[in-house]
C-alpha cells in the first residue's frame, strides 16, 4: 500500500508556510507587516518561512515605498497556487481514508 503522505508537499508542511500560503491564496496580495502581526510572528521567524516559499517560487515579492516607507507585498504564483492545492488534496485523501 503507498504512503498516502508521499504527496505532501515538504515545503507546505510547516504550518506557518501553510498558513502563509493559505493567507495569499484568500487575497489578491499581502504585505510583510500584515502577514506579521496576523500570524503573530516575529520579523525574523516570518522571514525565515517567506524566503523558503521565494526560494521555490511558490511566492512573489513587489517592493515599494509608501509615503519614503520601503513596503514588501507578497503574491501567490501560479507555481504556488498549484502546489498548495496539491498538498491540500493530499490531505483530503488521508481524511476520506481515515473515515472509510
Amino acid at each position: 500500500m503507498k504512503n498516502p503522505f508521499e504527496n505532501f508537499d515538504r515545503i507546505l508542511e510547516h504550518r506557518m508556510r501553510l498558513q502563509i500560503m493559505g493567507i495569499l491564496v484568500a487575497n489578491d496580495s499581502y504585505d510583510f507587516s500584515a502577514l506579521r502581526e496576523l500570524l503573530q510572528a516575529t520579523d525574523g521567524n516570518l522571514a525565515t518561512h517567506i524566503k523558503a516559499l521565494e526560494k521555490e517560487k511558490y511566492i512573489t515579492v513587489q517592493k515599494t515605498f509608501i509615503d519614503r516607507k520601503p513596503n514588501t507585498r507578497y503574491k501567490i504564483s501560479e507555481r504556488g497556487r498549484t502546489a498548495f492545492r496539491k498538498h491540500l488534496d493530499a490531505m483530503e485523501e488521508i481524511i476520506k481514508n481515515q473515515r472509510k
